[in-house]
């Protein structure tokens, strides 16, 4: 793997449900000690992607928001500030911002906006909890916080030239198509919606679809036509016993993760996950 110089200064900048932050201890270990392209499908936070800072990397997700702010993180990181700093932290401003996405020209605003409406309701709702109905729009709460940091200038302009200095492509795509690409000694890493302990998930925190038994099928068949090719993969998800049935062929680590950002506050304790590899 090639590393860029920025592995010390970049760091996520959004909160996100399932985020990797507090468990790169127990994945870093696991990474390949040589690979050429990095992969990140479910890409989140990207707390993974800005401890590895790999100078090659294809990364992505199917949500058009979430890639959207990071296509303007890489190209005009000024304006997203500008646009930020005409949001204010009360519960009048954030109701109306959040209401943006209901209104039929929500699309036609500039995607500096958008980006600054995102990281704005994250940093300023209820628990950094990205949650959307059924029919997409984004209904998590107000938070309440007198002070919240919205925006680390630091790591925007670090993360920036991160993405312009280094051979990163970001793309809104499904998992499958995201990695058609990858070659022999590549390696990627899947942090999809995690698999569910209760036969109806709580809510639907990535999009309006969801990620359901079939999808955690089909990401696994996608898997095993990478390791046919030889590339290396490294997935996370949740130790239910359908997830251990799907990936029993492979090696599976047990972990501990705490997590705390839920819908229900008495679910942010620990939580038994697992760290798959074919490697």
């Amino acid at each position: 793997m090639v590393e860029s110089n920025r592995k010390k200064e970049t760091m996520p900048i959004l909160k996100w449900a399932g985020g990797k932050r507090q468990l790169l201890s127990e994945i870093n270990p696991l990474i390949p000690l040589s690979f050429n392209h990095y992969y990140e499908p479910f890409l989140g936070g990207g707390a993974l992607l800005f401890s590895l800072c790999p100078a090659n990397a294809f990364i992505s997700d199917l949500n058009s928001d979430l890639i959207n702010v990071y296509l303007v993180i890489k190209n005009s990181p000024n304006a997203l500030l500008e646009e930020l700093g005409k949001m204010k932290n009360t519960a009048k401003d954030y109701k109306e911002i959040r209401k943006w996405d209901r209104d039929p020209s929500f699309l036609s605003l500039s995607p500096e906006k958008r980006a600054a409406r995102l990281l704005y309701l994250n940093h300023t709702c209820y628990n950094g909890l990205y949650r959307v109905s059924s029919k997409g729009f984004f209904n998590t709460p107000y938070g309440n916080y007198k002070k919240p940091k919205v925006i680390n200038e630091k790591a925007l302009f670090s993360d920036s030239r991160f993405f312009t200095e280094n051979n990163i492509s970001i793309t809104c795509a499904d998992f499958e198509t995201s990695v058609k690409g990858a070659k022999r000694g590549d390696f990627v890493y899947f942090d999809p919606p995690y698999d569910s302990f209760e036969e109806k998930p709580s809510f639907t925190a990535y999009n309006r679809k969801g990620f359901g038994k079939q999808d955690q099928a089909r990401l696994k068949a996608v898997c095993d036509e990478l390791n046919q090719r030889g590339v290396y993969f490294l997935l996370s998800n949740s130790a239910t016993d359908y997830i251990e049935y799907l990936y029993k062929d492979y090696h599976i680590k047990h972990i501990e993760a705490k997590r705390n950002i839920n819908s229900v506050g008495t679910k942010r304790g620990g939580a038994e996950e697992v760290l798959v590899t074919n490697y």
